[in-house]
């Protein structure tokens, strides 16, 4: 039985892998319709509140916001002061 599946194992690899190779060649010959990559920028933040309970009296809440437009939620990231590197 060692061979049959053996030959079962080699046909279903070649099945998996034609499918990969036919999947990557459908996405990269789709069109987008000329629709911009990212989000659109938007106004104001998005609130994101998470919980904490620990269950025997502890815990934690939080509440996240996020800026909708692209830059701000970018420059969240950067350093707020300059270092020795200057321009």
């Amino acid at each position: 039985m060692t061979g049959f599946s053996a030959i079962l194992a080699g046909f279903i690899a070649i099945v998996l892998v034609a499918r990969a190779v036919w999947i990557l060649r459908a996405e990269a010959q789709s069109d987008d319709g000329g629709r911009p990559r990212g989000i659109p920028p938007g106004t104001g933040y998005t609130e994101i509140e998470s919980d904490y309970s620990s269950g025997v009296g502890g815990g934690n809440q939080l509440t996240t916001r996020v800026p909708k437009d692209p830059q701000e939620y970018a420059r969240a990231f950067v350093p707020k002061r300059r270092g020795k590197h200057e321009e």
